[in-house]
Order: structure tokens, then C-alpha cells, then sequence
């Protein structure tokens, strides 16, 4: 019987993110020269196999047949896969699974993983109209929770009430993430950088979060390529980061159907982390760096407790502590993450993919000293889905 193959992440690049007049073709077109540039070996006939992931290109952009439009675009003539991918949020890391299974099963040997968003229509009111189709109506949009920050709110009240967070330490992550995203000039707020008394006085969006409490919905594309152990090598010189684990977990389509006894736990997030480290024969313990889906401040203090990288109630202190900061424990979204980089719905998982993979080379803008093993984690809907991908600097014994 064959060996099974490893898959192994090359390298990638994106777009600028932000509000842009660029349409999403442009975008993937950008985030494409810049994976291109970042792997210059690289030729279109390389690519047998094509993943693009989005939300709103059917509405916003009249691109219903986006993977065979994004082959035409960019020369290439994949053989073995072409396909549009839609987990919202979570779309390019959910790529990111499918793009492992394609290349450790033999169907494919080089996949270029991309995901872009054009958020903004040419009307505000269609972009709001459209994140309101991407939750339940019934129940959801009738109770005011129709779009993100009424409903992280809440889960930020219970998690105050319950643990005694405070918006002092919420405003610890955003300060941070500034930090490390301030002088990425891809970010949608690069070149921004936000004090603790900015962070605490900016005007409210939903109590109790403030302005920096909240990413920015963004236009933007990211690309990377997934590739075979054997091609990964004749693709580029740097080291191999392979994709060690995975783990996804589905619960509900509404939030009358959450999963735990308060919306202060998250225990479908747990249960795709655990999956997620199993699969790569670690625990939260050997990761160095983390990318988490830091669409509100709230968002990330629970990922890092549901995901083991603290005690359950206690991520409030955890991140006031520096535990998230680049000589830190466990330094998280080390590019801005979505509270500064942007956050273009499909587009997330690949940058933060590309991310973790410059990182495990030794080549991130913020580098974390001897980073071995990382980490990205999506979300997406009401927090309906949650997506782990563990990498690492060696395979899978």
C-alpha cells in the first residue's frame, strides 16, 4: 500500500485589505501576484487544483461561478480539483481541511487555497442586508441579533457576570493587536496604532464594547499554496511547515440552539480543538504561536480558554498578563488578526494561515523566537462552527 502522502504549506500572500473600489477578481488577481512573488519557483501549470472560498461573491459582485471566473483570471488549468467553498467565516480554513485530505489522499499535488470577499456593495444597506442572510431569520433577526456585535455582546455580559471580566482586559487585546498590526501594510488599520485610553474611551457599538472592541468588515483576498512533501521541496528552499491536525465542529444554525449551559462557554470550539490536537499528536501546551478568530475582543479571551491555553474564566487575566504579547506564553494573532488586519469573511483563514506558515519559517514581521508549532481557529455564524488547523515544523510521527 502507498504511503500516505504529507501536506505541507509553501507560502502565500494577500491583498490589501480595507474598503477597497477594487472588485473581488482584482483582489484574488493581488493576492495571487503576491503568493507568486513569495514563491517565485512557482508556475501556473504547477497548479492541479484550485479551492476558492466566499460568502458574498454571488450577491456583491454577480460571480456565482467564482472558481471557474478565478481559473480564467489567473491563467491556470487545474486538472484534479476546482471548487467554491462556502463555510462564511471560517471558508478558507475550512479550504485549508479539504486542501490537506486532497493532497494526503493522491488527488492533487499542488492547490492554491484562496479566499476573497467584496464586502462593500456600491449601497450600504446591501451589505447589511446581505450579513443578515447569513444567519437564521426566524428566530435570530427577530430578536435584534440578525448581525454580530448584539449577539457578542451579550456573550460578553455573561462572560463578565460569570468570571468577572472587565472591559480593562478586553481593551488588553485590542492594544495588542495594534501592536503587532500597526506596521503591516496589508492591514486594513496598518500604520494605526491605539493606546489603552483610546481603546476605553471610544464610542460604544454594543455595550459594553467600544469601537477597538470590534473588527472591521473588509474587502480583501488572500491566496496560499498547499502542496505535497515532494513538491513543496522543488517549490521552494525554506523549511516545510506541514499540516499536522485538524478539527471542525458544527452545532447550530440559530442561537436558541447553543450548545453550552451559557453563551460563556463554547464547548463545540473545545471539542474541535481537542479533535484538532489528537489528530496532531500535541496539546495546546507545544504551541507557540496562535491566530484566533478575534472578531471582538470578547471572541479571543474565550478562544484562548475553550482552546487549553488558560484555565476556563480566567482569559481576562490571562491576556492582561502579557500572556499574548510576542514574548508571551502564547502570542496570538501576531499580525493584527481580524481586529486590525480586516476581516474579509473567506479570506481570514489563509491569512491567517500564511501567518503561522511565516512564522514556522522564521520570516514573520513579528517573530516569535524558535516557533515550532502553531495554530489558527475560525469561526463563523453565531459562533455555529468552529475550525482548528495545528502546523508544525515537523510531520506527524
Amino acid at each position: 500500500m502507498a504511503e500516505k502522502k504529507r501536506a505541507v504549506i509553501v507560502g502565500g500572500g494577500t491583498s490589501k485589505f480595507g474598503v477597497r473600489k477594487a472588485t473581488i477578481h482584482d483582489m484574488i488577481q493581488e493576492a495571487a501576484r503576491a503568493c507568486a512573488d513569495d514563491i517565485p519557483a512557482l508556475k501556473p501549470a504547477d497548479i492541479d487544483g484550485l479551492i476558492i472560498a466566499t460568502t458574498m461573491a454571488g450577491r456583491h459582485s454577480s460571480a456565482l461561478n467564482t472558481a471557474p471566473l478565478v481559473v480564467h483570471r489567473l491563467g491556470l488549468s487545474p486538472t484534479s480539483l476546482c471548487i467554491r467553498l462556502d463555510t462564511l467565516c471560517a471558508g478558507s480554513n475550512s479550504a485549508v481541511i479539504v486542501a490537506k485530505g486532497m493532497i494526503e489522499s493522491g488527488i492533487a499535488d499542488v492547490i492554491l487555497v484562496t479566499g476573497a470577499e467584496k464586502v462593500y456593495a456600491p449601497q450600504r444597506w446591501e451589505t447589511n442586508y446581505t450579513q443578515l442572510m447569513v444567519n437564521d431569520h426566524d428566530w435570530d433577526s427577530a430578536m435584534g441579533l440578525g448581525v454580530p456585535p448584539p449577539f457578542f455582546a451579550m456573550i460578553a455580559r455573561m462572560h463578565m457576570k460569570r468570571y468577572g471580566t472587565t472591559k480593562e482586559q478586553m481593551a488588553h487585546v485590542s492594544v495588542t493587536n495594534y501592536t503587532y498590526g500597526t506596521d503591516s501594510p496589508m492591514a486594513h488599520f496598518g500604520g494605526r496604532s491605539l493606546t489603552m485610553q483610546e481603546a476605553l474611551e471610544a464610542r460604544i457599538i454594543a455595550e459594553p464594547f467600544g469601537l477597538y472592541d470590534c473588527c472591521p468588515l473588509s474587502d480583501g483576498a488572500s491566496a496560499i499554496i498547499i502542496a505535497s512533501e515532494e513538491r513543496a521541496k522543488e517549490l521552494s528552499d525554506r523549511p516545510a511547515v506541514y499540516l499536522r491536525g485538524t478539527g471542525q465542529h458544527a452545532t447550530h444554525s440559530m442561537s436558541a440552539g447553543w450548545p453550552g449551559d451559557t453563551l460563556a462557554e463554547w464547548p463545540h470550539l473545545k471539542t474541535a480543538g481537542e479533535v484538532a490536537f489528537k489528530n496532531a499528536k500535541l496539546t495546546p501546551k507545544d504551541i507557540d504561536v496562535a491566530q484566533t478568530h478575534d472578531c471582538f475582543t470578547i471572541s479571543e479571551i474565550i478562544e484562548l480558554e475553550e482552546l487549553g491555553f488558560c484555565k476556563k474564566g480566567e482569559g481576562g487575566a490571562f491576556v492582561a498578563s502579557g500572556a499574548i504579547k510576542q514574548e508571551g506564553s502564547i502570542p496570538t494573532n501576531t499580525d493584527g488578526g481580524l481586529l486590525v488586519y480586516g476581516h474579509p469573511f473567506g479570506a481570514s483563514g489563509a491569512r491567517q494561515a500564511l501567518e503561522i506558515c511565516k512564522q514556522l519559517q522564521g520570516r514573520a514581521l513579528h517573530q516569535v523566537k524558535d516557533a515550532a508549532f502553531g495554530l489558527t481557529h475560525n469561526l463563523s455564524g453565531t459562533c455555529a462552527q468552529h475550525t482548528v488547523v495545528v502546523y508544525g515544523r515537523e510531520p506527524v510521527d
